[in-house]
């Protein structure tokens, strides 16, 4: 398949569906709890993620979807073409805010990702990549990251770690925190990643997330230079639901080796 021609498609969707979703800003919203009270869904998400379950399904009929909200195929395996789609990245955000969310896509072809999204819909925001061909930001290419110190870097990380958590050891990641320049929070790990392949943040980790979070946005950090995997340091499998770190190359083996695994 010509990925040009699939990233003129993907770039086109998801556009659409960012127009469709500032346009529910203007309706009632029915507001959801899925596994706790800072889980939501809303039914603009739901709305969402089924616009691109139908219209992949009408363009490409050989494509399958995984989605966050459950509305797409069932994927026990990446076999061919898989489009790993988060219709509202920050549901929160969305909810009180109207901002600082995102809508993430991944095309992967036999688990290999192939192209790559983050579109900030609020600002019209656009980073995509195709595998081999660079990364981009609203059609002007991204340059290879520079090598950043630790003392001069910016760290995206959520106020998770201050709680017990079997993930990490909270005194390494408190000394981290007072070596970087600081910290920052955006309540939206794809807008995080986001920030990372542009340099606006060094490194972002989290203790547990999706395939749906990340797809996208590590097939942009291979293009950037940026390492990505677990907290371990592992590849980061899209079946599962596990911590993730992104960063630039100067600090992600320090940064994992000396205060991320536990």
């Amino acid at each position: 398949m010509n990925h040009q021609s699939l990233d003129q498609a993907a770039q086109k969707l998801i556009r659409q569906a960012g127009e469709r979703i500032k346009e529910s800003l203007h309706k009632q919203m029915t507001i959801t709890e899925k596994t706790s009270s800072s889980d939501l869904v809303t039914n603009i998400d739901i709305e969402t993620e089924q616009f691109f379950v139908d219209h992949v399904s009408s363009q490409f009929p050989e494509h399958r979807l995984l989605g966050e909200e459950g509305n797409g195929d069932v994927i026990t395996s990446f076999d061919g073409y898989v489009w790993i789609v988060d219709p509202i990245d920050g549901t929160t955000n969305f909810i009180n805010q109207q901002r600082n969310f995102c809508i993430t896509v991944g095309i992967y072809k036999d688990g290999v990702g192939e192209l790559g999204y983050i579109y900030q819909v609020m600002t019209g925001e656009m980073i995509s990549a195709i595998r081999g061909q660079g990364a981009y930001q609203n059609g002007v290419k991204l340059q290879p990251l520079e090598p950043v110190a630790f003392e001069d870097s910016l760290i995206g990380v959520n106020a998770s770690w201050v709680a017990p958590n079997r993930h990490i050891d909270h005194e390494k990641v408190a000394k981290l925190i007072k070596r970087v320049r600081g910290t920052r929070s955006y309540g939206s790990a794809a807008l995080e990643i986001s920030y990372v392949v542009t340099g606006r943040l060094d490194a972002y980790f989290s203790m547990r997330l999706s395939a749906w979070d990340v797809a996208g946005g590590m097939v942009i950090a291979n293009e950037v230079g940026a390492l990505s995997g677990t907290l371990g340091g592992q590849p980061f499998d899209l079946l599962k639901k596990q911590p993730f770190v992104i960063a630039n190359p100067a600090l992600f083996e320090e940064l994992i080796n000396d205060y991320l695994i536990k």
